[in-house]
C-alpha cells in the first residue's frame, strides 16, 4: 500500500486538503476536504505521512530584507514568478490587528492578508511536527512539474489552464485523475469558500508531499538555519 500524503493551500474558509495516495487516486469523498482550522488537519486518520502546506514555517525574530534564505533562494529559482514569494512576517508582529502598525516593518499587504492564518500554523508548530509538516510553494511544485516556472497568473483562465496541464504531466499514475480532482473540488464548494486556484495550488503541494515522503524532494536552502523555536526555515519542493 501506498502512503497517504496531502497538500494544504489556505483559502477563504479555512484550508483546503487534497488527500492522494501513493498507490493511486484515493476515493472521491475523501480526496478534497475543507477544514475550517489548521488543527483539524493534524486530526485526520489515517494520518497522512507527509504534509505540505503552502504557509510560513520557522520565522525571523525581526524584520530582516528580503525576508528568510529560504524565501530568497526561492524567488533566484522562480525567475518571472518570483513575485509570487513574499517575505514572511517576523515572529514579533505576529500579534498585530492593524496594517499600519506593521507596514513601516518592510511587511507586504499580502503577507498581512494571511497574518491570522500564519499565527494559527506557528502557534501549533514544533521540531517534531515538523517531521511530517513541510513548507512548500505551489509555484515550485508547478516548475518541477513543467520543467519551467509558469508564464501566466493563477487567477486567469490561461494560468489555470497552464497549471492543470502541469499536473497532468505528473509522472505518477494517480495524477491520471487529477482533472477529476480538480472538478470535484471546483464544484464541492462555493466561490466564497475555495477559489479554482486554491483546488490547483493543493493539488500541486499534494505532489510536493509524495516527493517528501518518497525522499526526491529538496529544500531551500540545502542546510536551513533554525530559528528562536528550534523550527527549520526551510521550503520545500
Amino acid at each position: 500500500m501506498g502512503q497517504l500524503v496531502a497538500g494544504v493551500d489556505g483559502c477563504r474558509a479555512g484550508w483546503l486538503v487534497v488527500l492522494v495516495d501513493g498507490q493511486g487516486p484515493p476515493n472521491s469523498s475523501s480526496q478534497v476536504r475543507l477544514c475550517t482550522e489548521f488543527e483539524e488537519i493534524l486530526l485526520l486518520f489515517p494520518a497522512p505521512a507527509a504534509i505540505a502546506v503552502d504557509i510560513p514555517i520557522g520565522l525571523l525574530d525581526r524584520p530582516q530584507r528580503g525576508g528568510r534564505v529560504c524565501d530568497q533562494e526561492a524567488r533566484r529559482m522562480l525567475g518571472r514568478r518570483a513575485s509570487s514569494v513574499f517575505s514572511p512576517p517576523s515572529r514579533q508582529v505576529l500579534g498585530a490587528t492593524c496594517y499600519e502598525d506593521v507596514r513601516a516593518q518592510g511587511l507586504s499587504i499580502q503577507a498581512y492578508g494571511i497574518l491570522p492564518k500564519i499565527r494559527e500554523v506557528d502557534r501549533l508548530m514544533t521540531p517534531e511536527l515538523q517531521k511530517v509538516i513541510h513548507e512548500a510553494h505551489p509555484e515550485l511544485a508547478f516548475m518541477a512539474l513543467a520543467g519551467h516556472p509558469m508564464r501566466f497568473n493563477k487567477k486567469t483562465s490561461r494560468g489555470q489552464r497552464e497549471r492543470l496541464h502541469a499536473l497532468d504531466r505528473a509522472p505518477r499514475h494517480f495524477f491520471q485523475g487529477i482533472r477529476r480532482t480538480f472538478v470535484e473540488g471546483w464544484k464541492a464548494f462555493t466561490r466564497r469558500q475555495v477559489a479554482p486556484d486554491d483546488v490547483l495550488d493543493a493539488c500541486a503541494l499534494a505532489y510536493t508531499a509524495l516527493r517528501i515522503a518518497d525522499g526526491t524532494a529538496q529544500r531551500l536552502p540545502p542546510h536551513p538555519v533554525v530559528d528562536q523555536r528550534g523550527i527549520r526555515m526551510e521550503i520545500w519542493h
